[in-house]
């Protein structure tokens, strides 16, 4: 099918086109590579360049041409999505993230049920961690979501992180622009469990959800974990345990100490029978109205479009750094263990070459 009518088809909501659009982002990476070692695979022995010079898309002895052939169809794609007339509103992106156990699947769900309440579209990016060691990954977060598998009104995508840091998959920037475009009226991003680096989600989400559990840390923990940076609700799931009043405190202490014009509310639930939803949805609308009222809807927006824009390019660049990592790296290496030049200057060396 040619791929600007998969995009019509995915602008008319239809949900095989839109599982067949975010494939195709998702892999369009590793179509690439692929690509680019099959054509140094199919290269003479003696064109294959230097010895050892395998490697990602574009890298020394592939052929440079590959991996833009392999992406051709993503590049289609992405503009047809994201050129025209722009929506009169756009896609509330709420992102959820918090430690592997605190009930982020289980509270999407949740989210999922009172939008639809509401009428809303919903379209729901799960992010699953792959294995470092096969590259795959569970996709499990679907099984706690199995309820809205028949609802036309929702659609959900587990994505595999494939390696990338931060908590979210390489292509979710993308993948947003196709269910945006496919007419969801709400997009929840789910996250892999995080640790106390992975915040990415702040950076991509309208409003960033923190969910937390009691029993899983003091509020030292969470100032760590950078939960104060980037929380804009914050949620202590599982409320019918021991502690769930401790760990509010420790919260409310903590966010206390931040002085921003909009502070982190803290919502109390049990998402597993749905108690609390309400409440989690008034905190949503009345951070959604502040973000409308203050401008900050439009900033944020605006940055994640800068961040998509720079990471696409930060790619190409790596990829063309990657031709020179034959003879002139080394050459350049020899010469800083000689002492006959320094490391910035060998730097300087290699960005000139990208001129």
């Amino acid at each position: 099918m040619d791929v600007r009518e998969l995009v019509g088809q995915a602008r008319q909501g239809r949900p095989r086109a839109v599982a067949r659009l975010i494939s195709l982002v998702e892999n369009a990476v590793e179509n690439a590579e692929n690509a680019a070692k099959a054509a140094n695979a199919a290269r003479p022995a003696d064109s294959a360049g230097p010895a050892g010079s395998t490697g990602p898309a574009g890298s020394a002895g592939g052929d440079p041409a590959a991996p833009a052939a392999a992406s051709r169809a993503l590049r289609e794609a992405m503009a047809a999505l994201a050129t025209g007339a722009a929506r009169a509103h756009p896609a509330r992106v709420i992102g959820l993230t918090g430690s592997p156990g605190v009930g982020k699947s289980t509270s999407t769900g949740m989210l999922i049920r009172a939008f639809r309440k509401r009428g809303s579209t919903v379209g729901v990016l799960a992010v699953d961690p792959s294995s470092p060691f096969t590259g795959g990954a569970l996709l499990g977060d679907r099984v706690r979501m199995q309820d809205h598998a028949t609802d036309p009104g929702v659609f959900i995508r587990s994505m595999s992180s494939r390696g990338h840091l931060g908590g979210l998959a390489w292509a979710t920037p993308q993948a947003l622009r196709v269910l945006e475009a496919a007419g969801c009226d709400v997009i929840l991003v789910e996250t892999v469990g995080v640790g106390q680096a992975e915040v990415e989600i702040a950076r991509l989400a309208d409003t960033t959800v923190v969910i937390l559990a009691p029993g899983m840390g003091d509020g030292v923990q969470a100032a760590k974990a950078g939960i104060l940076e980037v929380a804009d609700v914050l949620v202590v799931n599982k409320a019918d345990r021991d502690g769930v009043q401790a760990t509010v405190r420790e919260l409310r202490n903590m966010t206390g100490l931040v002085e921003t014009p909009w502070r982190p509310p803290i919502v109390t639930t049990v998402a597993s029978k749905g108690e609390g939803a309400d409440d989690l949805m008034a905190e949503l609308d009345k951070h959604q109205a502040y973000l409308e009222e203050s401008g900050e809807a439009r900033r944020r927006r605006l940055a994640r479009a800068r961040d998509e824009i720079e990471a696409i390019a930060l790619a190409q660049l790596r990829s063309r750094f990657a031709v020179l990592h034959g003879d002139r790296l080394d050459a350049l290496a020899e010469r800083l263990l000689g002492a006959q030049t320094d490391p910035y200057a060998a730097a300087d060396d290699l960005i000139a070459a990208l001129r």
